[in-house]
């Protein structure tokens, strides 16, 4: 017990004030001589003038001479005590600023080990190399279903080219790429954007192996990605955060191009010390703020094709997903909602 209160920072910032308060300053010392040397002062002036005579006892005399005595006395301890007191304030703001530093260490180091204990929430890292190693998986299994087609539902692409390169298929009509493959239906879009919640969740990795097949929803998807893991960089997971919740409503004004206070009730995110944390890595970090703007972008776009045709239910689901409360918490921390 005697060893732990010794390592504790707030243990050792109230045995300092005690010992602080208790010994004698270098204040008190300069002080003490002061004072001294004024009352010798002013005892040799008092006895030089009663030698000299003529004095007589006047009680306005009397007060005013206690006064002038007394007075410089109190001006020496009275600025002693102030020096003594911004020392103790300026000790205390240090030892206060290192314990809300270690409070701060011990509490991010506690939850990545509770996590890591209760196996309930791997670090996005891991998640994101599953998700890779998946995407994989799904590509290969993709190009082996293709090559088995009958000729007569798609025409077979040599292995072996003639003229030794592979040739690019032409779409028919200028059709773009992203039009060829399977159209995502809204709940599989908000469950892709909430991510897979374990590394056996077949469900969440199904829809995000088909978001990553659509062109548009791919963008948002990996600029989700990139975010959601510089911000595990600081110990911010989309997990702890328990934003307020908007109105179907105004979303739907973000949506139709309203910025400022008209939609500012969709900076639900209230948590002082992860805006903290986000809003300086937005000013010292360029790698963070460039990936942080072009998420945003990509979310603004994303969610304006997906308002057209989505319900209120839908929109409610939305802001619960991971990629939702990212775009949140950093969009008011660029001013987005300001």
């Amino acid at each position: 017990m005697a060893e732990n209160k010794q390592d504790d920072p707030i243990a050792l910032g109230i045995f300092s004030r005690k010992q602080t308060a208790e010994g004698i300053s270098p204040a008190d010392i300069i002080a003490l001589v002061l004072s001294l040397m004024w009352l010798a002062a002013s005892g040799l002036f008092f006895a030089f003038a009663r030698f000299g005579g003529g004095l007589s006892f006047d009680p306005l005399t009397f007060v005013m001479t206690l006064l002038a005595v007394a007075m410089p006395v109190a001006l020496i301890w009275i600025g002693a005590s102030a020096a003594k007191s911004a020392k103790i304030m300026r000790e205390e703001s240090a030892r206060l600023q290192a314990s809300i530093d270690a409070m701060r260490q011990a509490y991010i180091q506690q939850q990545q080990q509770h996590a890591a204990s209760a196996g309930m929430k791997p670090s996005v890292e891991e998640k994101l190399d599953e998700l890779m190693a998946a995407q994989k998986q799904a590509e290969s299994a993709m190009a082996t279903f293709a090559t088995t087609r009958p000729p007569a539902a798609a025409p077979l692409r040599p292995a072996h080219p003639a003229n030794g390169r592979e040739d690019q298929p032409s779409l028919a009509l200028g059709t773009p790429a992203e039009e060829l493959g399977p159209a995502m239906s809204v709940a599989d879009f908000v469950r892709a954007l909430n991510f897979p919640e374990t590394a056996e969740d077949a469900e969440g990795f199904r829809v995000l192996r088909l978001a990553l097949q659509d062109h548009r929803t791919a963008k948002l998807v990996r600029a989700a990605q990139d975010v959601l893991t510089l911000l595990s960089e600081d110990g911010i997971y989309m997990d702890d955060l328990a934003p307020d919740r908007a109105r179907p409503e105004i979303w739907r004004k973000f949506a139709a191009g309203e910025r400022g206070p008209a939609i500012a009730a969709l900076g639900g995110v209230r948590d002082r010390s992860c805006l903290a944390l986000s809003a300086g890595r937005m000013r010292q970090d360029p790698i963070f703020r460039d990936a942080a703007h072009h998420f945003l972008r990509q979310f603004d776009r994303s969610f304006a094709e997906f308002e057209k045709t989505a319900s209120d239910q839908d929109i409610s689901h939305l802001a619960e997903t991971r990629t939702a409360r990212a775009f949140m918490l950093l969009g008011r921390v660029t001013g987005m909602f300001d």
